[in-house]
This record gives structure tokens, C-alpha cells and sequence, in this order.
């Protein structure tokens, strides 16, 4: 009895262990196998092309610093409405260049042209730079004139906010002024337009009616040693304006001329020609101080300064023609102002 007992104990005993087993192995076919996950495609990067700027040439801004002197306030504008392109400027001051190695004073100026750009016609203001080599500045002084006004005046530079001021080319922006032999110089002013509203009428036309001044005591002045006297007489209803010349007219005859045309009436004719002979004696006045201060300055002259004088070159320069800016090669002039005259090379 014992011995069967034990039997069927180990028989139960071990039943629960294979049904475990058989339990197992059901469950085992039961179990699906994941797929391993795929790994992450490695997007690349998109290449960013560096931007590229191109250098600035050493002396890209020169024609920008210098100031366009007698251009009116309002227009300034209207000079930097285009890029222009003044590389010949740049490049005269390169090794085999017209100014290169020499010392040089530049100003500005602007003449309002009719040009085209891309076949439209349009009166533009363009800007005009004008080189002197000269070994000293040409003039500290600036004349004031226009056809307003009755005076012709010859003022100080400084008077007017102007001076010769070293110009620095851009890879020596960094360095000290003093430091620098600096060989061009331009023609600046301080006076800035957010003061030009308290500014009086007369001051502010000033700066419009300016003129860069220059006197060759070698060369005469044509309009000093004229013989024609521009007249402004103060008759009633409204004044005379007339030009006499005393070289061919007469004034006995040129005043009846006048009251003729009624331009001058009767009873104002004795006033008339004491006011014209008084004008002609101040005009063969001013002749005759000009000759002899211009003979003086020659003798006081020394030798290295008469040969600065005579060897001193004006050059003008304008913008070379660029597909974004008006052809002007057909508006080209060799005419500076009164005072400096024709430049002796155009470019």
C-alpha cells in the first residue's frame, strides 16, 4: 500500500511540472517576433553658401567726401540718387595713374544735365570732381555770386564752414590722422542741414551762390579787365538793368537810347548818367588795383612758388558710364567756374 502511494504521488508530482512545460511551449508559438526597429535616416545638412561681398576698393567713397560746393540744400539728394561710378578718379591716383605720388586737393561741384538712361531723357544732377596738384592749397577763399545777387563776394573758407581737410583711404581708417603724410586733400564742410531751419535767408543762400575761388597772379582776369559795366539803376517805376561799355558807348547817346526804348523816363536822365559815369570810374578803379596788386604778388614771389603757380594742373573728372547710371559723354565740359576756368585734362 505504501509502495503505491508513492508512486502516484510522484506521478501527480510530476504531471503539473509537463503541463507547465507543454504550457510553455503553446505559448512560445504564440508569441510573434517584433521586427527590429529601423534606424533613422541621416538627413544631410543643406550647404549654406557663404555670402560673398566684394571688397571695397581703397578709395570708393573719395568721391562722396568731397562736398559739391553751390549745390543747392534741396538737391543733394538727388547727387547720391544713383551709384555712380568714379573708378577713373580712383584709379588716376594708381601707380602709372595721372596723380599718382602727387599731392593733390579735390572739390565738388554738380551741373544739372539733360542725359539718358535706358533711352529716357531726364535732366539730372550730376556730380563733377575736380582735382588741383599743387604742392600748397590753391585758395583758402570761397566767392559768392550769382545772378541775384548785386555783389560779388570773395570770403574766407572758414567763413562758410570749408576747409582742406586730409582725406583717409579705407585701409587706413584705423590708423591715427597724424600719423598718416596724407597726399590728397579735400574740400569739406561742416555745416550740417539740421541747422539750416534757424538759419537766416541770406547765410542760407550764401552756401548756394559759392564758388571755389582761385587767383593766378600770371594769368589776367578777363572779367576784371573788362570794360563792361553791369548797371542796376534804382529808377521808379522799376529799376534799369543794362550793361555799358565804356570802350564803345557813349553816355550821352546810350542814355537817350534808354529813355527811347522807355526803359528810362525823361526827368531821371542827369541822375542816369551821374550814376553811370560813378560806376564806369569804379570799374577802371578796380582795373587798375587789380594790375598793380597782381604785379606786386609776382615780385614778392618766390621762385618755388612761381613755380608752383605755373606748373599747378586742373583736372575734371566725371562718372564713367555703368549699365544703373545716365551716359553722360555727351555733356562733358572742360569749364570749371570763372574763377579756375577751363581744367587743363577732362576725364
Amino acid at each position: 500500500m505504501k509502495k503505491n502511494g508513492t508512486k502516484r504521488k510522484a506521478i501527480e508530482k510530476q504531471q503539473p511540472q509537463e503541463e507547465e512545460e507543454e504550457e510553455e511551449e503553446e505559448a512560445a508559438k504564440k508569441v510573434v517576433t517584433k521586427p527590429k526597429a529601423a534606424k533613422p535616416v541621416r538627413v544631410p545638412k543643406p550647404v549654406v553658401q557663404p555670402d560673398y561681398f566684394p571688397d571695397k576698393r581703397n578709395l570708393e567713397d573719395l568721391w562722396q567726401q568731397v562736398f559739391p560746393v553751390g549745390t543747392e540744400w534741396d538737391q543733394l539728394d538727388l547727387v547720391y540718387q544713383y551709384k555712380w561710378n568714379f573708378s577713373n578718379l580712383e584709379s588716376a591716383f594708381e601707380q602709372g595713374g595721372e596723380l599718382y605720388g602727387k599731392k593733390v586737393y579735390l572739390f565738388g561741384c554738380t551741373e544739372p544735365q539733360l542725359v539718358f538712361l535706358n533711352g529716357q531723357g531726364k535732366v539730372t544732377v550730376i556730380p563733377v570732381v575736380v582735382a588741383v596738384e599743387s604742392p600748397f592749397p590753391p585758395s583758402d577763399k570761397i566767392g559768392v555770386n550769382s545772378v541775384q545777387r548785386e555783389v560779388e563776394e570773395i570770403l574766407p573758407m572758414k567763413q562758410m564752414k570749408m576747409d582742406w581737410v586730409p582725406y583717409i583711404p579705407l585701409e587706413n581708417r584705423d590708423s591715427r590722422v597724424e600719423r598718416l603724410k596724407s597726399q590728397i586733400f579735400i574740400l569739406s564742410c561742416t555745416q550740417r542741414r539740421a541747422g539750416l531751419k534757424q538759419m537766416k535767408l541770406d547765410r542760407l543762400k550764401k552756401f548756394e551762390y559759392c564758388l571755389p575761388y582761385f587767383y593766378q597772379p600770371f594769368k589776367e582776369d578777363e572779367l576784371d579787365q573788362s570794360t563792361i559795366v553791369s548797371i542796376i539803376f534804382p529808377a521808379e517805376p522799376k529799376p534799369v538793368f543794362t550793361e555799358f561799355d565804356w570802350e564803345f558807348d557813349e553816355v550821352e547817346e546810350f542814355t537817350d537810347k534808354l529813355i527811347e526804348e522807355e526803359e528810362l523816363s525823361t526827368d531821371q536822365k542827369e541822375a542816369f548818367k551821374n550814376f553811370l559815369k560813378e560806376k564806369v570810374r569804379e570799374a577802371r578803379k578796380a582795373n587798375r588795383e587789380a594790375r598793380e596788386a597782381r604785379k606786386k604778388a609776382i615780385e614778392e614771389m618766390s621762385e618755388e612758388t612761381k613755380a608752383a603757380f605755373e606748373n599747378m594742373k586742373f583736372y575734371k573728372f566725371y562718372p564713367v558710364p555703368s549699365p544703373d547710371t545716365p551716359d553722360v559723354s555727351d555733356v562733358k565740359s572742360p569749364f570749371i567756374n570763372r574763377y579756375y576756368g577751363k581744367a587743363h585734362k577732362v576725364l
